[in-house]
């Protein structure tokens, strides 16, 4: 009889201790989808803002339509590959995609603000002022979200990984998720240069 309450409490106590690693594992993936999320909210900020950027530098750059043309149609890839990765954070395809679109949209931002620099009246325009100033902070809640979504990926990543966590999570399919990290390509590396 006490040998069978002994088995029964070691076999409560793995129960419980399998249940509480599971939740964990939820609780951390939670977490990284919700930082997700955030980056999300302010990308979806970012791209509210560029059309209207394009428009103001559209009076100012008329010929420089081709870079106009490009940060929208930058822009509008950045968009779709962020609504894929937003629908499923966990896949990795989504979230590669999704962090390739927002460095070539990057880039292009990078061109259209080299060349708003020969353009003294653009420059001195209070709409397009605004319209930067209001850019840049949100870059950086997009970068200070993009490090908190990193930090989530890797707690996550490293308690599915590890060992007990590693059996739990084998067994219900929990799959890493992917850190978003700057963009492999050379071009989208290299500083923009702008000729006249």
């Amino acid at each position: 009889m006490t040998a069978m309450l002994v088995i029964l409490a070691i076999v409560a106590l793995l129960l419980f201790w399998a249940i509480g690693v599971y939740n964990r594992i939820v609780a951390l993936r939670n977490h990284f989808r919700n930082a997700f999320a955030q980056i999300d909210v302010q990308l979806k900020r970012r791209y509210d803002l560029i059309p209207n950027l394009v428009e103001t530098a559209k009076a100012y750059m008329a010929h420089e339509r081709e870079t106009l043309e490009a940060v929208i149609a930058a822009r509008n890839q950045a968009a779709t590959a962020t609504g894929k990765a937003a629908a499923d954070p966990t896949d990795a395809l989504a979230v590669r995609q999704m962090a390739t679109a927002e460095g070539a949209l990057g880039h292009t931002l990078g061109r259209l603000f080299a060349l708003s620099e020969a353009y003294p009246e653009l420059k001195a325009n209070q709409n397009m002022m605004q319209l930067s100033e209001e850019l840049t902070s949100t870059e950086n809640r997009v970068a200070f979200s993009r490090q908190g979504y990193n930090d989530s990926v890797m707690s996550y990543n490293t308690a599915i990984e590890q060992f007990p966590g590693s059996l739990i999570a084998g067994s219900f399919g929990f799959r890493p998720a992917e850190l978003l990290q700057v963009t492999d390509s050379p071009e989208e590396r290299q500083a923009v240069k702008v000729r006249f």
